[in-house]
C-alpha cells in the first residue's frame, strides 16, 4: 500500500499565545480522515521537530484530489485545551511521488478566521512512497524517551481527579488514541540519521543569503503591535543582495567610464570598423569583382555584405568581439570576391596583432581609420588597400549599439536588427472629447418615415455610438458625450455618421462627415469648452444619382457638435497602482524634473530553456514614463550578461519602473506570427528607494501560466535614484497625484477601463511599427493589459490584504481586552496611570498621541526595509492556486465553455466580480498606505510625517486645548466659498504613500 510521508522540520517566528511572550507549539497533520501529531516544544517560538508522520493512501490515483491539513497549536495543559497558531493546506497534486524529488518547502501560516492574529511559517517535506522498509520505526521506549527529552509531560500524568465520569472516559480514550498515534505513526529520528535542518532562507542564492527581517520584540514592547507588520516571504522567491564590482559601489574613479557607466561591470570589446577599400585587383576572368570582407578571430568569423561589380567598395560596418571570449592574438581581415557558383576567390588580407591595438575610452573622439595594404597568401604586397579602424573599448562606446557582435555570428544580416539594443518612445496621447448635441433637416431614404437616429463616431480602430435619440423626428437631440484617445502626429480623421435604425441590426446611413484631428481645438483647463459648431452632413454617395453628382449641392443636413482635444489630462495607459508617468499631455502644464533614475541591467542566471527545452535568447525591456529601452539579445545562454545602463528623468517619485525579460523568437527568421515568450518581470516603486543609494539585487523572475506559477530564473539589477531638487520633491507629497483636470472635471468610471485599453492598443501598434519592432505581446505584458479582468486568485489576494489590515485592528482590541483582564499587571498599571493623567489634563491627549506616533516612527527606523519591493507570489495567492482557478483566469473573454446559458452567466459573473475585485483592491491599498506612514517604506514620506508630528506635538503643548479645538472645528465647518475642488494636502500626501499593489503578479 502506498504511504504519504509528511516530515515536519521546523517553524519560525510563531505568535506568542501563553500570555508570557512565548508558546508551546505542536503540529497536527490531517489527511484522508487520518490525523497524527508531533511532540510539543515547550516555550519555543522557533521550534524544530524533524519528525516524520506517515499516512495510508487508499487509492494513489485520488491523491491529486486530496488535501493535506497542517495545523500548529499551542499546548495549554493547565486549561486542557489548545490555542490556534496557524495552518497550511497543501494540495495532493503538488506531492512528489518519490523521496529523491522531495525538498524542504517553507509555507507561511494562514489564518483561520477574520480575527485570527497569526504570523510565522513552517518547513515541511512531503512525498509519497510505495516501500517504507528504509524507515526504522522506533520502539515504544524510544518514543517515550524522546518525549522526555523534549520536556513533554506524559499524558498519563494529567490530573483527572477533578473530572466527572464522562470526561474521564473520554479523556482516557483520547490518551489511548494519541499514544497509538505516536507509537505506530510518528516516526522520529531516534538514534538514526536525522533529516537535515531547513534550507537557507533563499536556496540557490549563495551561502550567505539576505534574511527576511521579522519582528518579535515589538509585540512584547507594549500596545499597538499592528503599527509594524512584516509578512513572511516564501524563501524560494526572495531577493539576494549582491556586490558586483561596479565603479559606483567600489568608488573607483580611475576609469573615465565610471561617470556614466558606473552601475555596470565594464565589458571590453575589440571593435573593428570596416570603412572601405580601393584599387582592388580583379581575380575573375570576366573582369568583375563582387567584394566583401571577412573578419577572423579565433573561432569567430564575421562578414560584411558584398557589393556587386565595385573595385572601390564602401561598407561602413562595425564589428565587436567580446574580449572575454578571445583565444587568439591576431585579427585577420580578408577581402574576398563573392562567387555564387564556385568557391569565393581570395583577394588579399591584412593581419593585425592584438597587442598593438589601442584602448579607447569615451569621451575620447572616435578613432580615425587608416589605410592598410593588402597582402596575398604568401605575404607579399599586392594592389589594393582597405581602410580600417581597430580599437579596444567597452559597452560605453557609441559604436556598441550599432555593432555586429560575435555572439550573434549565426544570425543573418536581415535578422541582426532584432538583436541590437534600442530606445523607443511612446506616442503622446490625448483625450478627444466629442459632444453630440443635435441634428437638423435629416432626410431618410423612405419618404414619410420618422427616423430613429443615432450617431456613430470613429477614430482609427475606435468606435463609439450614442443612444437612439429620445426625440424621434427630423431634428433629433442627443446631448451625449463621447471620449476617444488620439495620438500625435494628428494625421487621422474623425468620422461622424448619423444613422437611422430601421430594425434590429439594420441601420441606414443618413449622412457622414470627416474632420481632421489636427483641426480640433485643444483645451488645457476646465473653465470653458470650445464653441459648438454646425457641420454639414453630405448625403451618402450611393444614394445620389449620376446626374445629381454634377450639380451643385444647395441643401444639406447639419449636425451640432463640440470637439476638443483635452491636453490637461494624463492619458492612462498603465494601471494607476503602478504607473510610471503622471504628467499631463500638454507640455506647458508639466512639472520640472526632480531627479534622475539610473538602472543597470547586469545579468541573469538560472534561466529556463524556452525554445523546446533547448536554448534561450534573452533580452530585457524597461519602461518608465514614455521611454522604453531594449537591451541586446544574448543568444543561446542561460546566464546572460548584458551590463547595459540607462537613465530616465524623474518628475514624480511616486511612480514605478517595470523591467521585463523575454525570449527572442525572431533571431532565426521565424514567422511574424510567432510571439516572444515571457520569462518574468520586476516592478520597483521609486518612492521606496533611498536617495543616492545603490541597490544591487537578484530579483526572481516569476510568471503565472495556465500550468501554475513558474520561476524562470533571477535578474540582477543595479538601481540608483538621485534627487536634484529636494524642495520640489518634498512639495510634491502635498500635491495631487494626477493633473488637476482629473479632479476638476473627472472622467466617468465607466469610461476609464475602455480608454485605458484603447491607449494601450495605440501604444502597442505604434511601437510595433518601429524598426526593429517592439512587439505587441511584449508591450501588453509590460502594461498589464489584462489586469482588470476577473480572477479568483486576485480576488483572494485582495481579500487577504484586507484581512491582514483588519487583523491588526483586532489586535488593538485584544490588547485592550488583555489590559482589562490584568493579563500583564505591569502594563495594566501603566495604562491606569496614563488614563488618570489624561483625564486630569485633557489638553495632553493630542500632543501625546502625535508624540507617540513620532517615537514609533523613530523606533521603526531601525527595522526599515533594506531592499526594494518585488513580486510576492504569496501575497498574490499564486503559490498554491487551484488548476481550475487558473483555467478560469486564463479563459478567453467571453468564455467558451458550453452550454450557452452557463456561458452567459459565467460572463456576467466575471464582469461583476472584476469590479468588485477592483473595489476590494482599492480598499486594501488605502489600508496599506495607512500602515506605511511610519514604516519607512517611503523614506521621504515617513520623514515628512514624523517631522510634522513633532512640530504639531510641540505646537499643541504650547497652545491651550480649547483654542486648538476651536480652530480645528472652525476649519472643518468653514463656508463652501473657502473650499477648493482640489484635494487637500493631507489627502494628497496619503494618496502618494506606497502600497503593495505594485508587488502583485
Amino acid at each position: 500500500m502506498a504511504k504519504l510521508v509528511v516530515e515536519v522540520v521546523e517553524a519560525s517566528d510563531l505568535m506568542p499565545k501563553d500570555g508570557q511572550g512565548s508558546a508551546s507549539p505542536f503540529v497536527e497533520v490531517g489527511f484522508d480522515d487520518q490525523q497524527h501529531r508531533t511532540a510539543t516544544k515547550p516555550k519555543d517560538l522557533n521550534p524544530s521537530w524533524n519528525e516524520r508522520l506517515v499516512f495510508d493512501i487508499q487509492n494513489p490515483a485520488h491523491l491529486p484530489n486530496k488535501t493535506i491539513d497542517v495545523t500548529v497549536y499551542n499546548d495549554q495543559r493547565a486549561g486542557h485545551h489548545k490555542n490556534f497558531l496557524g495552518r497550511v493546506r497543501i494540495s495532493g497534486a503538488s506531492v512528489p511521488l518519490s523521496e529523491s524529488e522531495a525538498t524542504v518547502q517553507r509555507y507561511p501560516l494562514d489564518k483561520r478566521g477574520l480575527f485570527s492574529h497569526i504570523k510565522g511559517d513552517i518547513a515541511l517535506r512531503i512525498y509519497a512512497v510505495h516501500d517504507l522498509s528504509s524507515f526504522a520505526v522506533p520502539p515504544p521506549h524510544a518514543a517515550a524517551s524522546r518525549g522526555g527529552e523534549m520536556g513533554e509531560t506524559p499524558r498519563q500524568e494529567i490530573d483527572t481527579n477533578n473530572l466527572d465520569d464522562e470526561n474521564k472516559v473520554s479523556h482516557k480514550k483520547k490518551i489511548k488514541k494519541e499514544k497509538e498515534v505516536r507509537t505506530f505513526h510518528s516516526i522520529g529520528g531516534g538514534p538514526g540519521p536525522v533529516h537535515a535542518p531547513a534550507p537557507p532562507l533563499f536556496p540557490g542564492f549563495g551561502e550567505k543569503p539576505a534574511a527576511v527581517e521579522t519582528r518579535t520584540d515589538f509585540a512584547r514592547a507594549g500596545p499597538l503591535p499592528a503599527m509594524h507588520m512584516q509578512i513572511p516571504k516564501p524563501p524560494q522567491y526572495g531577493l539576494e543582495e549582491t556586490r558586483p564590482p561596479v565603479a559606483a559601489r567600489m568608488r573607483y574613479r580611475g576609469d573615465k567610464t565610471s561617470s556614466t557607466y558606473d552601475l555596470v561591470e565594464p565589458m571590453h570589446y575589440l571593435y573593428v570598423n570596416v570603412v572601405k577599400a580601393r584599387d582592388l585587383p580583379v581575380m575573375d576572368v570576366t573582369g568583375s569583382l563582387d567584394p566583401y570582407v571577412e573578419l577572423k578571430l579565433g573561432n569567430y568569423k564575421g562578414t560584411t555584405k558584398h557589393l556587386e561589380k565595385n573595385r572601390n567598395p564602401s561598407w561602413n560596418q562595425i564589428f565587436a568581439f567580446a574580449k572575454e571570449n578571445l583565444q587568439w592574438n591576431e585579427l585577420e581581415v580578408i577581402v574576398k570576391d563573392k562567387d555564387l557558383i564556385t568557391k569565393d576567390d581570395f583577394v588579399g588580407k591584412v593581419s593585425i596583432d592584438l597587442m598593438e591595438v589601442p584602448l579607447r575610452v569615451p569621451p575620447d573622439s572616435p578613432l580615425a581609420p587608416q589605410w592598410y595594404k593588402l597582402v596575398d597568401r604568401k605575404g607579399e604586397k599586392t594592389n589594393g588597400e582597405v581602410m580600417l579602424a581597430v580599437w579596444i573599448g567597452t559597452q560605453a562606446d557609441e559604436s556598441f549599439p550599432h555593432a555586429w557582435h560575435s555572439d550573434a555570428h549565426n544570425v543573418s544580416h536581415e535578422n541582426l536588427a532584432n538583436t541590437r539594443p534600442k530606445v523607443y518612445f511612446s506616442p503622446k496621447l490625448y483625450y478627444l472629447r466629442v459632444l453630440v448635441i443635435e441634428a437638423q433637416d435629416l432626410v431618410p431614404s423612405e419618404k414619410g418615415r420618422v427616423p430613429e437616429t443615432l450617431v456613430r463616431v470613429q477614430l482609427g480602430a475606435q468606435f463609439r455610438a450614442t443612444q437612439p435619440s429620445k426625440m424621434r423626428g427630423f431634428n433629433p437631440v442627443w446631448n451625449e458625450e463621447i471620449l476617444l484617445v488620439a495620438s500625435e502626429p494628428f494625421d487621422e480623421y474623425i468620422i461622424i455618421t448619423v444613422e437611422d435604425r430601421i430594425g434590429p441590426g439594420k441601420d441606414e446611413m443618413l449622412g457622414r462627415i470627416h474632420i481632421p484631428v489636427r483641426d480640433i481645438t485643444p483645451r488645457v483647463d476646465h473653465k470653458k469648452l470650445p464653441e459648438p459648431r454646425w457641420y454639414n452632413l453630405p448625403k451618402p454617395s450611393w444614394a445620389e444619382e449620376e446626374s445629381e453628382k454634377k450639380k451643385e449641392v444647395k441643401f444639406s443636413s447639419k449636425i451640432h457638435l463640440i470637439l476638443c482635444l483635452e491636453s490637461g489630462y494624463h492619458v492612462l495607459d498603465e494601471s494607476t497602482h503602478f504607473s510610471s508617468d503622471l504628467q499631463p499631455s500638454s507640455k506647458h502644464l508639466r512639472r520640472p524634473s526632480i531627479g534622475i533614475l539610473e538602472v543597470g541591467i547586469l545579468s541573469a542566471r538560472n534561466l529556463q530553456p524556452m525554445k523546446g527545452g533547448i536554448s534561450t535568447d534573452a533580452y530585457c525591456i524597461a519602461k518608465y514614463g514614455n521611454k522604453w529601452i531594449r537591451t541586446r539579445t544574448l543568444l543561446n545562454t542561460l546566464a546572460p550578461r548584458w551590463n547595459e545602463q540607462y537613465t530616465w528623468e524623474v518628475h514624480d517619485p511616486c511612480t514605478v519602473i517595470t523591467i521585463g525579460v523575454f525570449d527572442n523568437c525572431h533571431v532565426n527568421g521565424s514567422k511574424n506570427d510567432s510571439k516572444d515568450q515571457r520569462i518574468g518581470k520586476v516592478r520597483i516603486r521609486l518612492s521606496t528607494l533611498e536617495t543616492d543609494r545603490i541597490y544591487t539585487h537578484f530579483y526572481p523572475l516569476l510568471v503565472l501560466l495556465p500550468t501554475g506559477l513558474k520561476r524562470h530564473g533571477e535578474l540582477q539589477l543595479a538601481v540608483r535614484f538621485t534627487c536634484t531638487a529636494w524642495v520640489n520633491m518634498v512639495t510634491l507629497y502635498s500635491m495631487p497625484l494626477l493633473p488637476k483636470m482629473h479632479y476638476l472635471q473627472p472622467i466617468p468610471v465607466r469610461h476609464i477601463h475602455l480608454l485605458r485599453h484603447q491607449a494601450m492598443q495605440i501604444v502597442a501598434a505604434r511601437l510595433a511599427r518601429a524598426e526593429p519592432p517592439l512587439r505587441k505581446e511584449t508591450v501588453e505584458y509590460m502594461l498589464d493589459v489584462d489586469s482588470h479582468m476577473w480572477s479568483l486568485r486576485r480576488s483572494k489576494a485582495n481579500f487577504q490584504r484586507i484581512m491582514s489590515i483588519l487583523t491588526g485592528v483586532s489586535a488593538v482590541f485584544r490588547w485592550f481586552d488583555d489590559v482589562c483582564y490584568w493579563k500583564n499587571p505591569v502594563t495594566t498599571c501603566l495604562v491606569h496611570v496614563l488614563f488618570l493623567i489624561l483625564v486630569c489634563y485633557p489638553e495632553l491627549i493630542l500632543p501625546t498621541v502625535f508624540l507617540y506616533l513620532f517615537l514609533i516612527g523613530i523606533w521603526n527606523y531601525r527595522f526599515r526595509p533594506r531592499h526594494p519591493p518585488y513580486m510576492d507570489p504569496s501575497l498574490s495567492q499564486a503559490e498554491r492556486v487551484h488548476p481550475d482557478e487558473l483555467d478560469e483566469e486564463f479563459e478567453n473573454f467571453p468564455a467558451t465553455r458550453p452550454p450557452e446559458i452557463v456561458r452567459l452567466r459565467y460572463d456576467r459573473l466575471r464582469s461583476v466580480s472584476g469590479r468588485m475585485q477592483t473595489v476590494i483592491g482599492d480598499l486594501a491599498t488605502q489600508g496599506e498606505r495607512a500602515l506605511s506612514i511610519l514604516s519607512w517604506r517611503d523614506p521621504r514620506a515617513t520623514a515628512i510625517f514624523i517631522l510634522f508630528a513633532l512640530i504639531l506635538a510641540v505646537f499643541l503643548y504650547m497652545t491651550p486645548f480649547q483654542v486648538a479645538a476651536v480652530l480645528l472645528g472652525l476649519y472643518l465647518l468653514r463656508h463652501p466659498r473657502f473650499r477648493s475642488k482640489l484635494p487637500s494636502a493631507p489627502v494628497n500626501f496619503f494618496k502618494r504613500l506606497p502600497a503593495k499593489s505594485e508587488m502583485l503578479l
